[in-house]
């Protein structure tokens, strides 16, 4: 059965927000701030990992030393630049146009009128941040890809877990606004899952792997954001997923 991965994922969001919402009225501010800034840091490495590991590469070149013996070394090099650059810069010219996270801050205020929760500041902040730490990634976009193609939902299945573990965190600093991340994690990951379902055994791997690439590096610039306060619009940054789709596209042609 395809897309349970996804039901997991959002079974995940939903509890660890309880946990987290809970847990809130027992965490002082300076808990609740050094738990956003623990998390932060390491929402900054996955991502920095995650890019690094789409972008570098080791090629062994031979040559012939003295002695006639054979000499093999192995050279780090960078690929993908160029997919990179032009990905976040149409991309950012494209959300920057439509505003995504304009957009994105206006669904948080109905969201916090349909809960009753006006008098809550950090709703917005917590339902736009928590959607995207766990949506823009290369576990949900490469996870729901495999349970789409094959049902294998245990790539999303290891994400529920870490899901559950940062919303908790999340839940305990922004309260209610997390909770409601869980429809944009089951609408964004259900649809890529439908639509590998139905079209992804025309997918090649390197589509796959430069969305996994390309979406790491906007889970860097939200661990920024969660660190040092925010300074990129990283909502108007999610054009860029669209990057290595018409590069791929074009590769076709």
């Amino acid at each position: 059965m395809f897309g349970l991965g996804t039901i997991l994922n959002t079974l995940a969001v939903v509890a660890g927000s309880v946990v987290g919402i809970v847990a809130r009225k027992g965490f002082k501010q300076r808990f609740q701030d050094i738990l956003m800034s623990a998390c932060g840091v390491a929402i900054i490495f996955i991502g920095a990992a995650g890019t690094l590991t789409g972008m570098l590469k080791i090629e062994n070149s031979t040559s012939i030393a003295q002695g006639g013996m054979l000499s093999v070394e192995s050279i780090l090099s960078t690929k993908g630049s160029m997919l990179l650059i032009g990905s976040l810069v149409l991309g950012g010219l494209l959300g920057e146009w439509i505003d995504i996270e304009k957009r994105m801050d206006a669904l948080g205020e109905k969201l916090k009128k349909l809960f009753h929760a006006e008098k809550d500041n950090h709703f917005v902040e917590g339902f736009v941040n928590t959607s995207l730490v766990i949506c823009v990634g290369a576990m949900a976009i490469v996870g729901s890809i495999e349970d789409g193609l094959t049902g294998d939902y245990s790539m999303l299945a290891v994400k529920a877990v870490l899901d559950f573990v940062i919303v908790v965190v999340f839940a305990a600093t922004y309260g209610i606004g997390t909770a409601c991340s869980a429809i944009a994690i089951f609408v964004y990951q259900g649809l890529i899952t439908l639509a590998a379902h139905l079209i992804g055994n025309f997918v090649p791997d390197s589509l796959i792997s430069d969305l996994s690439y390309v979406g790491s590096c906007l889970i860097f610039c939200v661990g920024i954001n969660l660190t040092f306060g925010k300074k990129i619009k990283v909502g108007n940054l999610l054009p860029a997923l669209l990057g290595p789709v018409v590069y791929a596209v074009f590769q076709a042609l």
